[in-house]
């Protein structure tokens, strides 16, 4: 059995195409066929019934700490319970995340991004002294090929692409920002909420984007484009106004001294005395100043919203849920993957001429994936079969008296770590037994 550290465990296929790739080997017969089915069927409605728990309890712990929350909350919780629900919100998710199949990335991971070049020609800062808590996970690492403008020139470029990445932050309270430049009501966040964030296909250069404390600037190459234009037209400005600004200064010596040293400023004195031209001139001066002034802001501002309306664009077709909105769908992909892993190994387990150790049954999936799929994997085979080996149900193993029922695991495992699979009849009932009783009570 092979560890990896360039693969992943996220099967890249539907559960019912899984299904439908395992029956195409024709190891089963017709009949053992439809009763895998009901099988996987069954265990899918079970898994929706187990999964629908964590829902709940992430829902309940995430309401004091939801910015989208509408109306007033009548339940009143104190520094205590805050501290408590927090503690089992990201415990939760986290479970939820790798039952998933994400993986983590590091603060460290996450700085690195920080420092590289972005796509967007943009230098961003996050400052990650503003969290109290903060997760990123991500799922499916990918390539893609993507058009780049250079000036007058398109430039294909290839990307190194999370296919998922999830991100959980907490922010601190009030009395952090406290201290912060920026106003509290010009804040892009409530302190002490708790902001996630689902997107797709999103390049690793811009990871950091998705922070909403995130400070965009110009690279300083953006910085000399803009301004050596701007001083070059300041400099042909001010040879346009230097007689205006002469007479000004000559006004400025002659109310000051009395005199004005023409071998210093030459200006002629009766132009000094006649104040007409120098209310014009004056005026003048500061609408062509003014103008200049205006022309340069707004051409900073222009090309600032270009960069927001660029990164606006790009998240906003990857950006998949926020907040409440991402739960069920990691619910889901839990779900999906906890049920697909379970196929697999039973499955194998069930169209083995021979008896399968972990480690056999954990190199013989990753070979067929690779066939089937042209995926490789990393399959967790140790939580798969300790998935199957708790999933245990009461059924009839005596057929000589019906009434004794017996309770048994769809796997079990022996003393030399082979493995043993319930016989499909009674995998099924095992399944079935355990989601009739899922709702009961006594």
């Amino acid at each position: 059995m092979a560890i990896y550290q360039d693969r992943e465990a996220f099967i890249p296929y539907t559960r019912q195409a899984l299904i439908d790739l395992c029956l195409s080997d024709d190891n089963l017969t017709v009949t053992e066929k439809e009763q895998f089915r009901e099988f996987c069927q069954i265990l899918a409605a079970y898994y929706h019934f187990k999964f629908h728990s964590y829902l709940e309890n992430i829902k309940h712990n995430y309401t004091p700490f939801d910015p989208d929350a509408s109306g007033s909350n009548l339940t009143k919780y104190d520094r205590a319970s805050k501290g408590e629900m927090t503690q089992n919100l990201l415990e939760d998710f986290t479970t939820i995340l790798n039952k998933a199949n994400y993986y983590p990335l590091s603060k460290g991971v996450l700085r690195r991004a920080l420092e590289d070049d972005s796509l967007f020609d943009l230098k961003t800062e996050v400052d990650f002294a503003d969290f109290a808590e903060m997760l990123c996970y991500c799922q499916g690492d990918g390539r893609k090929n993507i058009t780049i403008k250079k000036f007058w020139f398109k430039k294909e470029k290839t990307i190194d692409v999370f296919e998922r990445v999830v991100l959980l932050i907490k922010f601190k309270e009030e009395k952090h920002f406290a201290d912060k430049p920026t106003p509290k009501s010009e804040l892009s966040f409530k302190p002490g909420c708790v902001y996630i964030y689902l997107y797709k296909n999103l390049s690793k250069l811009d990871i950091e984007f998705i922070f909403p404390n995130v400070q965009m600037s110009m690279t300083w190459k953006d910085r000399l484009l803009f301004g050596i234009p701007a001083i070059g037209a300041g400099i042909s400005l001010v040879a346009k106004i230097l007689p205006q600004l002469l007479l000004i200064i000559g006004v400025i010596l002659y109310v000051v001294l009395g005199d004005i040293p023409t071998d210093v400023v030459p200006v002629r004195e009766e132009e000094v005395r006649d104040v007409t031209p120098l209310l014009v001139t004056t005026l003048s001066l500061l609408i062509t100043l003014g103008g200049f002034a205006f022309k340069q802001y707004t051409s900073y501002k222009s090309k600032q919203i270009k960069f927001q309306k660029n990164i606006t664009e790009t998240l906003f077709f990857r950006n998949m849920a926020n907040n409440t909105g991402v739960f069920q769908y990691l619910i889901d992909a839990a779900e999906e993957e906890e049920c697909k892993e379970i196929i697999l190994v039973y499955y194998h387990l069930l169209t083995s001429n021979t008896l399968l150790t972990s480690e056999e049954l954990d190199d013989r999936i990753e070979v067929w994936t690779e066939e089937k799929i042209g995926k490789k994997i990393d399959f967790d085979i140790y939580k798969t079969i300790k998935n199957l080996r708790s999933i245990r149900g009461k059924v009839n193993l005596n057929p000589e008296d019906d009434r004794e029922l017996t309770e048994v695991a769809l796997l079990q495992q022996d003393e030399q770590n082979y493995l043993h699979p319930l016989p499909l009849d009674r995998a099924t009932k095992v399944i079935d037994y355990v989601w009739d009783n899922a709702f009961y009570y006594v």
